[in-house]
């Protein structure tokens, strides 16, 4: 009988404990704000926990010299075409370069065209810096950004004045 007990008992202790626990879920909070141009955003020094397939919005780059991009890519000290598929992450998700050289592909969503491509990361997407001349004036992305070349949406089928398209990433090796 007293075994009995245990077992019936065991659930709501497993329960008692679990709720005694610290969270397990990494937060991902600003860590402060920047004011550009009037407005203000968010600054992240950190970027969703990278899964299989990573949920995060695709932005469009212009990494040639010139373009919106600024500054020559942080990897390679390059401007790249804008046919090349590069991309540029989250400060996060960057991880101070560790993603540098590195292929991640990246998914639309069925939704879209359901398409994937292969793209090399050459930059980080700053989300703590911005509206200065070395960031082109532009706010700081958000901590969930893939910047991708104009090759990258073209590969994927996607319409460039969408400025903003839900995708999935994945590191390819």
């Amino acid at each position: 009988m007293a075994s009995l007990k245990l077992l019936v008992s065991l659930p709501i202790i497993c329960n008692v404990i679990y709720l005694l626990l610290p969270s397990t879920t990494i937060a991902c909070d600003p860590s402060g704000t920047l004011v550009c141009n009037g407005r203000s955003y968010p600054q992240f020094t950190c970027s969703p926990p990278v899964a299989s397939y990573t949920s995060a919005e695709l932005t469009l780059n212009d990494f040639s010299q010139g373009g919106e991009g600024g500054d020559r890519s942080e990897c390679d000290n390059q401007f790249h075409d804008n046919n090349e598929l590069v991309v540029a992450l989250s400060t996060g998700w960057y991880d101070g370069g560790s993603r540098c050289g590195r292929m991640i592909v990246i998914s639309a969503s069925s939704a879209t065209t359901g398409r994937s491509v292969a793209a090399k990361v050459v930059d980080e997407c700053d989300s703590v810096k911005g509206c200065d001349s070395e960031h082109a004036g532009l706010p700081p992305c958000g901590n969930n950004v893939v910047d991708g070349s104009a090759g990258v949406w073209n590969a994927l089928g996607l319409n460039q004045d969408l400025g903003v398209v839900d995708v999935s990433w994945i590191m390819a090796e």
